[in-house]
């Protein structure tokens, strides 16, 4: 989470440009993988570009994500860990939400090590590191925040300027997001970067980085340096758990998932953590998140999926409306596996990896709202009707967004009013006289009416789960959306009325 200090910062140096994602280059593409290209360009270039798609390949990848999201958000509970521990001295309490951390067994190709780096006042790790194998494929989805950070900003120029090629270490803190910090602030990023690649002999652009806490705060990189030596003994093949919780900040839970996928034959791992409780509305990932297979995928390739499955996942998720400044999804591929390297992302070798890494994203980005600051509420948005997916997705997300909308959930009062009034107020083409609102199963309002079933007593029961599902069709055309969010309580107010002090 990233947050304002109460003295200004100096102004920010000029955030780079967009960095764009690469293309797989090949002669003669099939329509699968011009699909998958396209779907890779930045939301604002191909929202409509996507949702008038004709290529089958493309639609099916759609529905499948659409029916993956009326299963649990937690696909790989089956394989959790024992209930998370209590929270550690400075902490939260555990978000009632709150889902078990997943076994993930080792991938091969990366080491995890986690250290204590002092940003914050009470005693906790906030320094994580990984290090991966020569060779390992990289691909990133970053903030399209105005202001940026110099992590972000670092790790878009030199995967750029590497093609995604040979990344090998990965650095994170938390406590200090290092954002509005100007020229000091990248020169903190870059001693950082070139300590870490002198001690794994690399060179400095194959290091990546990225940093989470308070806004406007100079990162002193010499407490990361300093714990190098610590780190590099301590590097183990199984510590995701770990790293997990030493990324955290106002979270109340570590965040992780992990799935198996086969790639012609041959089996694949793919595992994440991720974090992130307020300031979550992402536009391109999430807060911070960090996944690795032991796949051999091409940078180029690497990346189209990365940005394709961003959309279904993290970019439909919301905690308070407000975007972060260091949002950052780094994804890599190691090679380690023994399966064959892909080149294309619409290669059909990987129809099974691209589901399962979709649903390891979207696992990673719904505990985003399980951990929302004060919530006691999951809620699914759903959207239909609309003229296009586009439209769909802006009043879903008006809904999910509306603090009118989200205290209602909090009160446990089935207001469908304001239901009513979100939509409208989407300003998106709409019939009044058609739209249709429910809660679960139950109908609360339909041609432009209340329902005639519309019964107060099952309402209000229905309300007093811990998930609800809010459905809405406004009646012209048949463009459709998914958005997850939460309740707003007092709590909220509370974390964050206190969270410098």
């Amino acid at each position: 989470m990233t947050r304002t200090p109460k003295t200004p910062a100096k102004p920010a140096a000029k955030t780079p440009a967009k960095a764009k994602a690469a293309p797989a280059k090949s002669a003669a593409k099939s329509p699968a993988e011009l699909a998958f290209e396209v779907a890779a360009k930045p939301v604002e270039v191909v929202g409509q570009t996507l949702q008038q798609a004709l290529d089958p390949l493309a639609s099916a990848l759609k529905r499948a994500a659409l029916k993956r999201a009326d299963k649990a958000s937690r696909p790989f509970a089956d394989d959790a860990a024992p209930a998370t521990p209590a929270p550690a001295k400075g902490a939260l309490p555990v978000s009632p939400l709150a889902v078990p951390f997943p076994k993930i067994p080792p991938i091969a190709g990366v080491q995890l090590a986690t250290s204590r780096a002092g940003f914050y006042k009470h005693e906790r790790e906030d320094l994580m590191v990984m290090r991966f194998a020569r060779g390992t494929s990289a691909a990133g989805v970053f903030t399209r925040h105005g202001i940026g950070s110099a992590p972000v900003d670092w790790c878009k120029k030199h995967l750029e300027l590497s093609k995604g090629a040979d990344a090998r270490a990965l650095v994170v803190n938390a406590g200090c997001a290092n954002s509005f910090t100007g020229k000091p602030g990248a020169d903190a990023v870059r001693r950082v970067a070139s300590a870490v690649a002198k001690r794994f002999d690399c060179r400095q652009r194959d290091v990546m980085v990225a940093s989470t806490g308070v806004i406007g705060v100079l990162l002193d990189d010499a407490k990361i340096t300093h714990r190098l030596p610590d780190i590099e003994h301590k590097l183990v093949d199984d510590g995701w758990a770990g790293a997990a919780r030493a990324i955290m900040t106002t979270d109340t839970f570590p965040k992780g998932a992990y799935a198996e996928a086969v790639i012609d034959g041959e089996k694949v791992k793919i595992a994440g953590i991720c974090k992130g409780s307020g300031m979550i509305a992402p536009d391109m990932a999430t807060m911070l998140a960090f996944v690795v297979t032991d796949a051999a995928i091409a940078p180029a390739a690497l990346q189209t999926l990365a940005s394709l499955y961003t959309r279904t996942t993290f970019n439909c998720v919301t905690v308070d409306g407000d975007r972060s400044t260091n949002d950052t999804l780094l994804l890599f591929a190691t090679g380690q596996s023994g399966a064959p390297k892909i080149t294309r992302a619409g290669d059909r070798r990987l129809a099974d990896f691209r589901n399962k890494l979709e649903a390891v994203l979207l696992d990673l980005a719904l505990q985003l709202v399980r951990d929302g600051e004060g919530a006691t509420k999951f809620v699914k948005i759903n959207v239909t009707g609309a003229q296009t997916q586009a439209s769909a997705r802006k009043i879903a997300r008006t809904i999910a967004e509306s603090p009118l909308v989200k205290t209602a959930f909090a009160g446990e009062d089935a207001n469908w009013g304001r239901i009513a009034m979100a939509i409208g107020r989407a300003d998106e083409p709409i019939d009044r006289d058609r739209v249709k609102i429910q809660f679960g199963p139950l109908v609360a309002a339909q041609d432009g009416l209340i329902s005639p079933t519309y019964d107060e007593g099952k309402m209000s029961a229905y309300m007093k789960h811990q998930e609800l599902e809010v459905s809405v069709d406004v009646g012209v055309g048949r463009g459709s959306a998914t958005v997850w969010t939460c309740d707003l309580t007092k709590q909220y107010v509370a974390i964050n009325g206190d969270y410098r002090s």
